[in-house]
């Protein structure tokens, strides 16, 4: 029977290892060139073990990491003579990566000449060279229309040193090459400090220590997931939902569906998103990466308690998946250029809101969808400078899902990401590209009514200030707008205009690009999120204080939440009246 590992040093160290990829994150975040990694910071670091298993990812976006694990186990298949001092570049969505836009760099940690550990950065390229300046090519028929460079875990390093042609490859056929190099630089330049890092903590502690000590931290977060999983019924929970309708889908759209069987006998939770349709014609298709880190995404977020995010936890949690499925593995060569957003979004809501099904204080509602133009990939010649651009902007917040304890997050920014994206500057975004942005506000009454209110949506207003200003992007929820659950109310539906230079508005496709001409202004509107909860249980004070910031409009306040405002005060004894004549209609 192995020995008991020191309680505190199990906490040195766990905390060591998130300082470590702590330490990774912030080495990207300010050394990156491309605006989508240093200012959204769409990019995640992570440590696995030598057998692949995720160790530790601190605030890792979910549909990066949690479903890393494979992108260990293609460097250790495809490589027989792993050493100290390589590097590899992995962006296969057919292997263990999410998708082409999604460059990883894998760094193998050698302590004592033993591979241990693994250092991954994986960070969004706003330019991938797909054959459309867009990171996402949701229209793509196939991932040779798609275009992308796709690289399945090719050694980029040797012995510390760049492998040339590999780097000659990416700065030929990505648009804008100085900014993707600078990119890469930053990402090996992150992995370099786990390993420098990982190999001094061995030199402190000792490798054997943390090789006993990655066996004990995996034991003790199991436990906690099982102790988690015990306290819920034996239930099999359902959730469905549809993709709106789009270029490769039927005029119905998509359906997604999910079964979670709940055993807690077994401290065990079943994932089954294999009653899906098969692959689609378009780029909306997962990869076994992505419709894996989607589900544990949405588990973490149904269940009332905080689990580490690592291997350990993810031993009581079993994700089904069916090759040839849209939400699943994917055959070659269905695209997946936009693996990572639409079909996930809905798995993460679809399970995360199915915990509702058990009792109030599980589960969340849905969260809003999509890549409305105020996230755009933006591209074009600026011709203050005559140079190129590509990159993806988030100058506009999507409504996050209302939870049983808190409101929504109007920063959400998808449910992919757990509101770990950050939104741009908007002087910034000013001055690296050709463009003017009027206006970033709230939208009132956006937000689902419930208990807890939903995030609220954007609304955004940009305008062009040259002739070559395109906008890449795909509108979501238009048709199937978030859920709100336990009586909440769903979020507000997307919505996106021009602004044409004779004054008039005119409708711009669901999806697609639109070139903007000199002086014509898009607007967009994001979604907003699910209520959690009956409004009419919502408090009057938070409605008032809702209604004082301009959450909400005075009729929403009275005929949606039944309070009673008068001179700026709540009538407490009007509110109580006209809340129970809702709740008891007869009595009336």
């Amino acid at each position: 029977m192995p020995r008991e590992f020191d309680p505190v040093k199990l906490a040195v160290l766990a905390n060591a290892f998130d300082g470590i990829v702590r330490e990774m994150t912030s080495g990207l975040l300010r050394s990156a060139r491309s605006s989508v990694i240093n200012t959204a910071r769409d990019f995640s670091c992570a440590v696995l073990t030598a057998d692949n298993q995720l160790l530790a990812a601190a605030e890792g976006v979910p549909v990066h990491v949690f479903g890393a694990g494979p992108l260990g186990e293609d460097m250790v298949a495809l490589h027989d003579d792993i050493r100290e001092g390589d590097a590899f570049l992995h962006n296969d969505p057919y292997l263990g990566n999410s998708h082409a836009a999604d460059h990883c760099i894998l760094v193998p940690i050698f302590v004592e000449g033993r591979h241990l550990f693994t250092a991954v950065t994986k960070a969004h390229q706003a330019d991938c060279g797909n054959a459309l300046p867009t990171t996402f090519y949701a229209t793509a028929r196939d991932v040779y229309e798609e275009g992308a460079l796709i690289f399945p875990c090719v050694r980029i390093q040797r012995d510390y040193a760049d492998v040339d042609d590999i780097i000659r490859m990416c700065r030929s056929r990505i648009r804008v090459p100085d900014q993707w190099y600078g990119d890469y630089l930053a990402s090996v330049g992150a992995s370099r400090i786990a390993e420098r890092r990982t190999q001094e903590l061995a030199a402190k502690f000792g490798a054997d220590t943390l090789v006993e000590f990655v066996d004990a931290w995996f034991d003790y977060s199991e436990r906690l997931a099982t102790s988690a999983v015990e306290t819920l019924p034996e239930r099999v929970l359902t959730g469905s939902t549809t993709h709106d309708p789009f270029p490769g889908t039927g005029p119905d759209g998509v359906p997604v569906n999910a079964t979670i069987s709940v055993k807690p006998a077994e401290g065990r939770v079943t994932i089954d998103l294999r009653d899906n349709p098969d692959n689609l014609p378009n780029g909306l298709n997962l990869t076994r990466a992505t419709a894996t880190g989607a589900a544990l995404a949405g588990i973490l977020s149904g269940l009332p308690e905080s689990l580490p995010s690592n291997a350990g936890t993810f031993r009581r949690f079993e994700v089904l998946l069916r090759e040839g499925c849209a939400v699943g593995v994917p055959k070659h060569p269905y695209s997946c250029s936009s693996g990572t957003t639409n079909l996930a979004d809905r798995v993460v809501n679809i399970v995360q809101s199915a915990f509702s099904q058990i009792e109030d204080g599980y589960g969340t509602a849905e969260g809003a969808t999509g890549q409305a133009p105020a996230k755009s990939v933006i591209s074009g010649i600026d011709e203050r400078t005559g140079n190129a651009y590509v990159n993806q902007i988030l100058v506009g917040g999507v409504g996050g899902p209302a939870t049983p304890y808190v409101d929504g997050w109007p920063t959400y920014q998808r449910p992919v990401c757990g509101a770990l994206l950050y939104h741009d500057s908007v002087e910034v975004d000013e001055q690296r590209y050709p463009i003017l942005v009027h206006e970033r506000v709230l939208v009132a009454d956006s937000g689902g009514a419930g208990r807890q209110r939903g995030g609220l949506a954007s609304r955004v207003t940009i305008e062009a200030r040259d002739d070559d200003v395109t906008l890449t992007y795909g509108i979501e929820s238009k048709f199937n707008p978030p859920k709100g659950v336990r009586g909440g109310a769903d979020g507000a539906v997307p919505e996106a205009w021009v602004e044409a230079l004779d004054g008039n508005r005119k409708e711009i496709p669901v999806v697609g690009r639109y070139d903007m001409a000199r002086g014509e202004k898009v607007v967009s509107i994001t979604p907003g999120g699910g209520g959690y909860g009956d409004p009419l249980d919502r408090a009057s004070t938070a409605v008032l204080d809702d209604l004082s910031e301009g959450r909400v409009t005075p009729e929403t306040a009275l005929a949606v939440y039944g309070v009673v405002i008068t001179g700026g005060l709540i009538d407490d004894a009007a509110t109580r009246k006209l809340r129970n004549e809702r709740r008891n209609p007869e009595a009336k």
